[in-house]
């Protein structure tokens, strides 16, 4: 309607015209809330360490730790724990829950097998004993030490001739081990065993070298490279400290500088006070990396040889003094199986098994 004024009249105009009709307001489909899922605290560890090679490793059982761990693909396990539980015996990690409850040794995993993952996690099973059980098992873990090798059938001359293994000799040990179900125990797994904290399989066997003589590297390693089993080279770092051959050997010490005879034609070990022992030992544990395990050079020690270990932060050293070691041993006075030249298969057998 519109409304004019003029002449003292008022017109009305009526206008048929319909209000216009409001604009029509597209539609808006509402946008769904998004939702975060949180990362499991494995695959926070697999983002956070941001490497192709990173494995997180999760523990399954009574009394395992709850955080994962974080391995690397390209190596054999590090620092697998050992979990405690008041009256019970730990009895290691396997690949199954079956596998767990029937202590297959086969699928026992520990620091001497490599890091296998599935898209960056594993999964391991706990499995548990009794003191009882443990004790009557009556384990007897041998530790072989070799010397030097030769790929001289007839061996070497010398004074030393019975330090050389033959290589010969020597494959066909490590095959037995590699081939008839041995368990390589870790140095912590020993030390736990041996507090009766840890159940060690029946048929265990510890693989060691002294002084890292040349021969070792030429002719030694590449064997226990080829078998794919864990060895420990017992080195002299004032000598050398040549990085590990491979990631199946484990660099642990002779002493930095204490191979050698005192005045009285014993070794320095027992030579020394423990504050010099602990010195030499501190600058191989600065060297190696690791304070964990020594050999005694010429298998010397005493009570002071023994407090100098202790004071530079070692757990266990090794003797040569033939035995096995079982729930209870010296740690400090560890037995073991001497090899010498000659010594074939037959003989290794009828010392381990």
């Amino acid at each position: 309607m519109i409304v004019v004024v003029g002449g003292g009249f008022a017109a009305y105009v009526w206008l048929n015209h319909a209000p216009a009709e409001a604009e029509a307001k597209p539609t808006r489909t509402p946008t769904p809330v998004e939702t975060v899922v949180p990362l499991t605290p494995a695959e926070q560890l697999i983002a956070d360490a941001d490497d192709p090679l990173a494995c997180a490793v999760t523990f399954t059982g009574e009394g395992v730790p709850a955080d994962p761990q974080l391995q690397r693909q390209d190596g054999l396990y590090q620092a697998l724990p050992i979990p405690a539980l008041a009256g019970r015996v730990f009895a290691g990690w396997y690949a199954t829950a079956a596998d767990a409850a029937a202590y297959t040794v086969a699928a026992r995993v520990n620091g001497a097998d490599p890091v296998v993952c599935d898209q960056q996690q594993v999964e391991l099973f706990a499995a548990w004993k009794t003191p009882e059980q443990n004790a009557a098992e009556g384990v007897q873990v041998p530790i072989l030490m070799y010397h030097q090798f030769t790929a001289n059938p007839e061996g070497e001359s010398g004074w030393l001739r019975g330090n050389y293994a033959y290589i010969g000799d020597f494959d066909a040990h490590m095959n037995h081990i590699a081939t008839t179900g041995f368990y390589l125990p870790t140095w912590d797994e020993l030390s736990a065993f041996i507090d009766g904290r840890l159940s060690l399989p029946a048929r265990s066997v510890i693989i060691t070298d002294d002084d890292a003589d040349q021969t070792w590297f030429d002719l030694g390693a590449p064997v226990v490279a080829k078998h794919k089993l864990l060895a420990t080279s017992f080195m002299v770092t004032a000598y050398r400290s040549d990085p590990p051959p491979s990631i199946h050997v484990l660099r642990r010490s002779h002493t930095h500088d204490m191979h050698k005879a005192g005045d009285n034609g014993d070794g320095l070990m027992v030579n020394g006070t423990a504050d010099q022992i602990a010195a030499d030992l501190n600058l191989s544990g600065d060297t190696l990396g690791v304070r964990e395990v020594i050999a005694y050079p010429f298998g010397h020690y005493n009570d002071t040889a023994k407090q100098g270990v202790r004071q530079a932060g070692y757990e266990m050293a090794r003797t040569i003094e033939p035995g096995f070691v079982t729930i209870g041993t010296d740690k400090l006075a560890l037995p073991v199986v001497r090899i010498d030249y000659g010594m074939g298969l037959d003989a290794l057998v009828s010392r381990i098994g």
